[in-house]
């Protein structure tokens, strides 16, 4: 087809369409619905509902900590140019607010955990040392809970992108079904350990929402929030169960220091296993770098160290 224009060079005929199709692809790239997202977690769960329809911008990357999260410029600008805004809310990313009110963000958010049985956990450290409650934000440690983010974001999506609205549904409904087959699975493999030998260690206590739904007893050194640390008397006392108890199922969170829980597991004689990913997606090509592939990896690595129970 270029050689029937005889006029103009072969070379800027070529350099012309070249340019065209940039600007095709740049155009498509445009057309789609900007979405930011708190954390990995969300962006994996949003990119699934979304699909082709959407560009997801994450602020909370891979086997990185949103405890400890400090916004950047670059955060704002990308939220003032978001249609949707995702986050999980239950004092997860306390910051989430703060940066929608100063960026002067106008648009639709939305709390990925609405109608999640929300659980509590009691905390040691409160005002004039008395113990108080509060919401465990790590709601995905639970695959049906996830059942309420993706349908909570695929609604989102339909009120500000009405065209998608049947897309988003047929996405969110058939991650549905791969949720509900993870579930089953997770079970099986949880139950085939004995019920006394289901105890493990990690880094901070993220896995509330897993130990209720499949019967596994967690204990952390760290509280449900990275920002604190435990005191001497916590790890001493940890040491002790852990003797007691007989417990060789000791882990590292991805997106944690392992300094403490390697020196725990060596004074208790107990042998770290893998990494868990808690909080956070590993990066792509590892174990973790989607929701699906993350609980997989947990399940199968805590299973591995409960048998040495």
């Amino acid at each position: 087809m270029l050689d029937t224009i005889p006029n103009l060079p072969r070379r800027f005929l070529l350099a012309s369409a070249t340019a065209l199709a940039l600007l095709g692809s740049q155009a498509h790239a445009a057309d789609k619905l900007p979405v930011v997202a708190s954390f990995s977690i969300l962006g994996d769960l949003v990119r699934v509902v979304g699909g082709d329809r959407v560009a997801v911008t994450t602020l909370v990357g891979s086997d990185e900590d949103a405890h400890v999260f400090a916004p950047k410029p670059a955060d704002a600008k990308a939220l003032l140019a978001a249609k949707l805004v995702v986050t999980n809310g239950l004092g997860f990313e306390p910051w989430a607010g703060k940066l929608i009110k100063s960026a002067g963000y106008k648009g639709k958010t939305v709390v990925a955990t609405q109608g999640v049985n929300a659980r509590h956990m009691a905390e040691e450290k409160g005002h004039a040392g008395h113990a108080h409650e509060e919401l465990d934000p790590h709601a995905w440690q639970n695959p049906n809970n996830v059942v309420f983010y993706v349908r909570n974001i695929a609604a989102a999506l339909s009120q500000v992108d009405a065209a998608g609205a049947s897309s988003y549904q047929a996405n969110a409904e058939a991650y549905v079904q791969e949720l509900r087959a993870l579930d089953a699975w997770a079970k099986a493999q949880i139950t085939s350990i004995p019920q006394a030998k289901r105890k493990v260690i990690t880094s901070h206590d993220a896995f509330g929402y897993f130990a209720a739904h499949y019967g596994v007893q967690f204990l952390a050194p760290q509280g449900v929030n990275t920002e604190t640390e435990p005191s001497a008397k916590q790890v001493a006392r940890l040491i002790r169960q852990i003797q007691r108890e007989k417990i060789r199922a000791v882990f590292v969170e991805n997106m944690a220091n392992p300094q403490l829980i390697a020196q725990l597991s060596k004074d208790a004689g107990a042998t770290l296993g893998a990494s868990l990913y808690a909080d956070a997606l590993s990066p792509a090509g590892q174990p973790g770098a989607t929701y699906l592939q993350m609980v997989r990896h947990n399940v199968t690595q805590l299973v591995a160290g409960m048998r040495h129970n």
